[in-house]
């Protein structure tokens, strides 16, 4: 491999854009509330805003995460070859990119109304102090859920230039989904957290942890039906987030020995909930 696109593809590997998991994740609850918010008709130029958004917001959250934590990834077994962990990229080629993408994400914010253009200050404050949240609390989850959430009031105010009670049922319900995913996922690391001192839900609610992760699916799922009731959803809809339940209650089943390969695998494996609700919903105003 040429140095060009070696270097290349440590760029691409610090924008985590080769784990197209991290999006995922991200766009799945924003395209919910556009078709929501849209009442199944969301405008399209729009859908291609947020889904740019999501991935250029997504890919400068991860170079300001894998800054924070460029001295304590060597030590975790899954992040120790990161680019920045391992020096692969220097700290000044990181914040390049790191501007470059917010530029990015400039252009396509500011092609919308007033109110989301401040909305999208608040979710880059949330996206740049996340990092650190690991360091003073066991609940770095839920912060994550905040973050992986505020496209949803985004969405509404996009669309309607105000956001509606159900914009936030609706990131009631991605917070405790959030939660649930992103314990599995600090599950698989937390033989290593727990020898560098780095905080998570996994950490706390420890040999309880599926009790609560199942605990968390179960409000999600329950916050997603009431918010689709207060919305005129119906069969399809319902279907889906029967079918969500069936996955959830799969992956929790298969992490039950606690593999730290399985709980990643689980992880990744969410964003078919996320796939499911959507088509559930994209049916349902089909229909």
């Amino acid at each position: 491999m040429s140095d060009i696109a070696g270097r290349t593809w440590q760029y691409v590997r610090l924008m985590r854009l080769d784990r197209p998991i991290g999006w995922l994740l991200l766009m799945w609850p924003t395209l919910w509330a556009l078709w929501i918010a849209g009442a199944g008709t969301p405008d399209p130029k729009l859908v291609v805003i947020f889904i740019a958004g999501v991935i250029t917001m997504r890919a400068a959250g991860c170079i300001v995460n894998d800054y924070a934590d460029r001295n304590l990834d060597p030590h975790v077994e899954r992040t120790r070859d990161r680019p920045l962990a391992s020096r692969a990229i220097s700290t000044r080629e990181a914040w390049i990119l790191f501007v470059l993408l917010g530029l990015v994400s400039l252009a396509l914010v500011l092609q919308l109304n007033r109110l989301t253009i401040g909305l999208s200050l608040a979710a880059l404050f949330i996206a740049v102090t996340y990092p650190f949240m690991k360091r003073i609390t066991h609940l770095p989850q839920f912060y994550l859920g905040i973050a992986f959430s505020w496209g949803i009031p985004m969405a509404f105010s996009a669309h309607l230039d105000t956001v509606p009670a159900t914009a936030w049922w609706l990131l009631a319900a991605n917070l405790c989904w959030t939660v649930s995913y992103d314990t599995l996922y600090a599950m698989s690391d937390r033989p290593d957290d727990l020898k560098v001192g780095i905080k998570s839900t996994a950490v706390l609610f420890a040999e309880r942890d599926l009790f609560f992760v199942s605990l968390f699916y179960a409000a999600f799922l329950a916050l997603l039906l009431y918010t689709g009731t207060r919305e005129g959803l119906g069969g399809y809809f319902q279907l889906a987030l029967a079918l969500a339940a069936g996955i959830a209650a799969l992956l929790v089943f298969q992490c039950r020995t606690r593999d730290r390969t399985t709980c990643f695998r689980a992880f990744v494996n969410n964003s078919w909930i996320g796939g499911v609700i959507f088509a559930g919903i994209v049916l349902d105003y089909l229909a």
